[in-house]
């Protein structure tokens, strides 16, 4: 048998060893992957915006999979994809109630006092790491538009008046704004929500009066005019109970600085 034909087979038969091993590893080492996970991804918008809690659609999907998610846990995509993942797993939709960001906030450049000019980086996370920013409420919205420029649907702008304003159609209650936000002036509310106290300072009524004209002075006059009890106070500032609010509008009227109000939706 001549060198040639000694090599053919030596290569013939590490071909034949290394298939067997090749297979004998892809027993040893399989790991199944449901095949519901990529129809349910593929069902699902793709934005990765973090909403439903998860690094991204894929890991959302996963857990829908698994049961460790809900099928409305995609925020951005609504009833309709709700009703796809839950076609893709054969089980019924939870009927999941809209939300939509509302800012907690209505101290504007007119009403509210400034500490001083802010000349740095046009970022809100920034202005917060000189001296706590430059408004004067160290609860209220600085302004600066770091949930515009980070809202992953175009949602917000900003108003002429220094705040952020809130695209119902186009929101998806992601969540993007609550979580960038330093002081947590972006909400995200359900669209059955008939009246909030858009105000975020737990500031005592005395210190509240001279530094914005449009806080909530925690004086309790809301509370006592609500038939329904659906206002409390908690540390200074007022709450509203949405699942016990009917919308009479009694708050409304007997708030000094009117930081209680009616809450509008384009979106049902």
């Amino acid at each position: 048998m001549g060198p040639v034909t000694t090599a053919i087979l030596a290569m013939g038969g590490l071909g034949v060893f290394l298939s067997i091993l090749l297979g004998v590893a892809a027993k040893v080492f399989f790991v199944y992957v449901d095949p519901r996970i990529g129809q349910v991804a593929d069902v699902l918008p793709g934005a990765n915006c973090g909403g439903c809690g998860y690094a991204g659609c894929s890991d959302c999907a996963a857990a829908m999979v698994e049961g460790k998610a809900p099928v409305n846990a995609c925020k951005a995509g609504g009833a309709s994809v709700a009703q796809a993942v839950a076609g893709v797993l054969g089980i019924s939709a939870a009927a999941a109630e809209r939300e939509v960001a509302r800012i907690f906030c209505k101290g504007d450049s007119a009403r509210a006092e400034r500490k001083f000019k802010y000349m740095g980086i046009n970022d809100c996370r920034a202005a917060m790491l000189v001296s706590g920013g430059d408004k004067s409420c160290s609860y209220g919205c600085l302004g600066l538009g770091t949930c515009v420029a980070n809202c992953p649907f175009g949602a917000l702008s900003m108003g002429e008046d220094g705040l952020p304003r809130v695209d119902d159609e186009k929101c998806t209650a992601c969540g993007t704004c609550v979580k960038l936000c330093p002081r947590h002036i972006p909400k995200v509310v359900p669209v059955s929500q008939k009246a909030a106290s858009l105000c975020s300072s737990h500031d005592v009524g005395k210190l509240v009066k001279e530094i914005c004209e449009a806080g909530c002075l925690g004086c309790g006059l809301c509370k006592k005019a609500c038939p329904e009890k659906a206002v409390e106070v908690v540390k200074f500032l007022s709450v509203v109970d949405h699942t016990k609010c009917t919308g009479c509008g009694k708050c409304f009227e007997k708030c000094p600085t009117g930081i209680i109000q009616s809450l509008v939706f384009t979106v049902v």
